[in-house]
């Protein structure tokens, strides 16, 4: 058997090999690999995103045949030293069509290692909203490295304030906001949600946190396990979170704001959907993040998906874990705005 071992930390236990993945997944990462970079550096970042917003998709098919009117709202972003917004803030505004009051909004916040993606990563939750009657409000914040902590968390913060206060303009109730975030969104949503706590922001129904980047210090055991496999690396994470924090990331000063792990109390928030595959990096931080919910007091729902590789369910929407992983966070949904 292979034996990994942290090289950074001797006290930490080795680790064996990585957790296999699920066989349709595997099929999957075989035709995605080739597609996929073999280290992901900086210096890849602006092709990357220029390929992503090639294929972002437009507005025609977010509506889904008329289910949803789709609006890009330019709104102010957080305010600066001077009292004045530091920039402009795109916001995509999906509202269903179908009924006159949407039952909730979800507050999007789009994945991409801090460094990648656009508010069109939506696909998530507007299956969400067609099957519940939901709203959709997706935010496009400044990414790193150009935009460092705390731009990328401070936009988020600011999107989300200009929901509530135009819950009557989208139908809603201010007190019906669901947050949700995939890999660096699911930790940025983890991120506003502390800060909603913090500052007396708006309530949050709940927090879907799908396989959210928390931990900037990247060392725990699956990061280790899951170095030069899958989608999303040690070494990617390392170049995501560098990006962000710069020479401050794994150091003593992080602020939870930047990464959610570092908060010393979780007490206070909503409850939480968290779920994660067990062969990614993610998935120790993910675990230990739901774990100190429960310590604090609070609530949360945990799914760790055997075989799972990070983004499965987006990379393999077809394979039976996926389609298991959509159901369970729907019936989270459904359940927590059924009260």
């Amino acid at each position: 058997m292979t034996i990994v071992t942290p090289s950074s930390v001797s006290e930490k236990l080795p680790v064996g090999p990585p957790p296999p993945f699920d066989p349709e997944l595997t099929a999957a990462l075989e035709i995605l690999r080739p597609q996929m970079p073999s280290e992901w550096t900086l210096d890849l970042v602006a092709a990357a995103r220029e390929a992503m917003d090639a294929l972002a998709i437009p507005n025609d098919e977010l509506a889904r045949d008329g289910a949803f009117t789709v609006e890009d709202v330019a709104v102010p972003g957080p305010l600066g030293a001077d009292g004045q917004p530091e920039c402009t803030l795109s916001l995509l505004v999906c509202r269903p069509t179908w009924i006159e009051r949407p039952t909730a909004v979800v507050y999007h916040i789009h994945g991409g290692g801090m460094i990648l993606g656009n508010n069109r990563m939506v696909t998530d939750a507007l299956d969400w909203a067609q099957e519940l009657g939901l709203a959709v409000v997706a935010v496009n914040y400044r990414l790193a490295p150009e935009h460092p902590h705390p731009a990328p968390v401070e936009d988020c913060y600011a999107g989300l304030l200009w929901t509530a206060e135009h819950a009557a303009d989208l139908g809603v109730d201010p007190a019906r906001i669901i947050i949700s975030g995939q890999s660096a969104g699911g930790g940025l949503a983890a991120a506003v949600a502390l800060l909603a706590r913090d500052r007396g922001g708006p309530a949050l129904v709940t927090q879907l946190l799908l396989c959210p980047m928390l931990d900037d210090r990247n060392d725990t055991p699956s990061a280790w396990q899951m170095a030069g496999c899958g989608i999303w690396d040690r070494g990617a994470n390392e170049t995501g979170w560098t990006a962000l924090l710069g020479e401050a990331r794994g150091g003593p000063d992080v602020s939870p704001y930047a990464a959610p792990a570092r908060a010393k109390d979780l007490s206070g928030l909503p409850p939480a959907f968290i779920d994660v595959g067990t062969a990614e990096t993610f998935r120790d931080e993910d675990v230990a993040y739901a774990t100190r919910i429960w310590q604090a007091g609070g609530v949360a729902e945990l799914h760790v998906w055997p075989g799972g590789f990070h983004g499965f369910d987006m990379m393999a929407p077809e394979a039976a874990i996926s389609q298991d992983a959509k159901a369970a966070r729907l019936h989270w949904l459904r359940r927590q705005l059924s009260t």
